[in-house]
């Protein structure tokens, strides 16, 4: 697929990029296609190894890219909507946004975490596992694939999960799933976003999402979120 783009350059660092860092200005690209499913399932217990996942402590950045980095990545194809910032890991091979007044947090077994201030599920998270498959189509067809990731990795044992619609996009040849799914328990509920990849060797979850209450409200916002993921070559 071809993917057109500008690109601009519209904050300034030294050549010395933190491996992980913060921008309120880093350029981004979401040109993608989609095409839309529909699935709902009875939530059933799963287990995630995690002993290949961690939590690396942030190294905060001011600024932005150099011009050969810009060009290296569709990520800095244009800039970063107002009111969010970008979060990018040159080493684990990932980035994308999260709102500018949430706060980093421990998530167990995930990489990376932000969260808001005062609503505790109001947060975006993001995990990986290693993996020997090269792209998310060769996990099977795509409604298998999602039926699997929400009832078997994503729902608890006492949770029902209603799956409202999956995307495709790509970008850059790199392939990626965002599913919109709901989780339901006696005490509470919520509605989420997951956007899946697979590259550098490894599966990628990214996890956005609210108490279901909130979102209405909120679900335009964590779908900047969910759509900014992008895979970063390592």
């Amino acid at each position: 697929m071809a993917i057109s783009s500008s690109l601009s350059l519209s904050c300034w660092v030294s050549t010395a990029i933190p491996d992980k860092f913060h921008c309120t200005e880093l350029p981004r690209a979401i040109t993608a296609h989609f095409s839309c499913k529909s699935i709902t399932c009875s939530g059933e217990s799963a287990s995630i190894d995690e002993s290949h996942c961690k939590r690396r402590s942030l190294l905060l950045g001011v600024g932005a890219l150099t011009t050969s980095l810009l060009h290296a990545n569709s990520l800095f194809a244009q800039e970063i909507p107002e009111k969010f910032r970008a979060f990018v890991d040159k080493v684990d091979g990932y980035s994308y946004y999260y709102p500018n007044d949430w706060r980093d947090f421990e998530f167990r077994a995930h990489d990376s975490a932000f969260k808001d201030r005062y609503m505790q599920l109001h947060n975006v998270r993001v995990r990986f596992l290693p993996t020997n498959k090269t792209d998310i189509h060769d996990l099977g067809p795509m409604e298998q694939v999602v039926t699997d990731l929400v009832r078997h990795k994503l729902a608890a044992p006492n949770q029902y999960a209603t799956i409202f619609g999956v995307e495709e996009k790509s970008i850059d040849g790199k392939n990626y799933y965002t599913i919109e799914y709901g989780l339901a328990s006696p005490n509470f509920a919520t509605t989420s976003f997951a956007t899946i990849a697979i590259g550098n060797g490894r599966y990628y979850t990214l996890i956005v999402g609210a108490n279901e209450r909130r979102w209405k409200r909120y679900r335009n916002q964590l779908k900047v979120v969910a759509d900014s993921f992008r895979m970063l070559d390592i």
